[in-house]
């Protein structure tokens, strides 16, 4: 492993955990893998907020529209096995459809330009208001004209990939379940995925939350409701691991995958731009993809009642990263993008050098908090409250043991004053002088608020 990566490493889970506490969120997973190699895994928090049960990296979570990159993967193989081709009409496979549906071709409906229906005409399943739709109630609705024409714009459908799962089951001659499990779930090497519920016994499984915004606290979702018909789009269950597993594989540069590398090229090759989106992005045949300040990724997100999901694939970098939250205001991709611009500060600047390397610790104020976090020859000021918390970071150059000078700094800033490390009568460091402010250890900091404040 590069030096720059274990030290993005080790400060990676702080940033993490303090994102957790500003989040109030229940639990999050966290997967990164350097190739096929897992290099971090961590859990924070809760599986079950009600019952504490504490949240561990074996817990099974919902990971909703990630089920589509591992239908889209089924697909591609049925296409290497010659059993269909992506220009064939759905129609061919799958009857009593309507007309228009029938005639779209199953690269339509994999890279979402069939023009389907995203959810049908009642969507109750997705607040638990109604069971998820079984195969005939599925049929029902692609009996239904599209929504728009094909072949015109992106426009997601889960009832497209409910279609695909069809189509599978027709090809195959087998169920939708038992066929991707074996061919793709087992083929990858994947212990703990399953494509829908239930899970096997005794696997954990981490519940559900609902969102803490409406009545002041996240109440448990069970969670473990089948989808049915619609698993094909959105009812796999994996671990932040075995997601980050899958998605390195499906990288054409992979030594070793259930796809060629021809059909993993065709996987998440930009088909169609999202549009109307302030953010630009791209999908692909079951795969979403996307670049952050010059890292281009591809990936999957996901959300169910209850889970917010999200992994990204960094093929130059040879990375991925999976993180899963189990509550529907989970902060999983902003904490994704964050871990990314963690990544990227490191790969550019390198592993701390001797000389400023034991600059390294977080230190606080009224304020909040000041994270030290030494990269290359200088010492960067982070934010762990920010999503990037490196954004116009104040620098620091280590000109002495615990001495040290801003270098540089946004102009509203102190640039050009000192910086000291004070020490107590152990030799350990017990303040930060940074400018004119003094940064203190947490608890001395909220004990003094908390005398300061707290009588009012």
């Amino acid at each position: 492993m590069d030096k720059w990566l274990a030290a993005a490493l080790d400060y990676l889970p702080q940033w993490l955990a303090f994102q957790m506490r500003l989040s109030n969120n229940p639990g999050c997973i966290v997967a990164i893998a350097h190739r096929d190699q897992i290099i971090l895994e961590r859990a924070f928090g809760v599986a079950d907020k009600a019952k504490g049960e504490k949240l561990t990296p074996r817990h099974r979570f919902r990971i909703a529209s990630h089920s589509k990159s591992f239908t889209a993967a089924g697909i591609l193989k049925l296409r290497e096995q010659k059993k269909l081709r992506l220009d064939d009409a759905v129609g061919q496979y799958v009857t009593g459809l309507h007309k228009q549906i029938a005639e779209a071709t199953v690269a339509q409906v994999l890279s979402h330009t069939a023009g389907i229906g995203r959810d049908g005409l009642d969507a109750g399943y997705y607040s638990e208001h109604r069971p998820f739709p079984t195969t005939e109630q599925l049929r029902q609705d692609l009996r239904r004209p599209p929504v728009i024409d094909a072949n015109t714009r992106f426009k997601y459908s889960n009832q497209g990939f409910g279609l695909l799962g069809l189509m599978i089951e027709a090809v195959t001659r087998e169920p939708y379940r038992r066929w991707i499990k074996r061919e793709i779930i087992d083929a990858v090497g994947l212990t703990e995925t399953e494509p829908d519920m239930p899970l096997p016994r005794r696997a954990p499984f981490a519940r559900g939350h609902t969102a803490r915004l409406h009545i002041g606290q996240h109440l448990v979702i069970p969670g473990d409701e089948p989808l049915d018909a619609l698993a094909p789009a959105g009812g796999f269950v994996s671990t932040a691991s075995d997601l980050v597993r899958y998605f390195a594989q499906l990288a054409p540069d992979a030594k070793r995958s259930v796809l060629s590398v021809a059909s993993r090229r065709e996987m998440i090759r930009r088909h169609w731009r999202n549009p109307h989106s302030s953010q630009e992005g791209y999908y692909g045949l079951g795969i979403i993809s996307g670049s952050l300040a010059g890292w281009d990724w591809f990936g999957h997100a996901g959300g169910l009642q209850g889970y917010i999901s999200r992994t990204c694939m960094m093929p130059r970098q040879e990375l991925t990263i999976a993180v899963l939250t189990n509550a529907t205001d989970g902060w999983a991709g902003y904490m994704l993008d964050g871990a990314m611009h963690i990544l990227r500060a490191f790969a550019a600047r390198g592993a701390p050098t001797r000389r400023v390397r034991d600059w390294a610790g977080r230190w606080w104020s009224v304020w909040g908090a000041l994270d030290l976090v030494p990269m290359g020859d200088m010492v960067l000021a982070g934010n762990p409250h920010m999503g990037n918390p490196f954004a116009d970071a104040t620098e620091v150059a280590v000109t002495g043991r615990d001495k040290g000078i801003i270098s540089l700094a946004n102009g509203y800033q102190s640039h050009g004053e000192p910086v000291r490390l004070l020490r107590g009568k152990t030799g350990a460091v017990t303040e930060l002088q940074f400018a004119a402010s003094k940064l203190r250890p947490e608890a001395q900091v909220a004990a003094y608020m908390s005398r300061r404040y707290g009588g009012q």
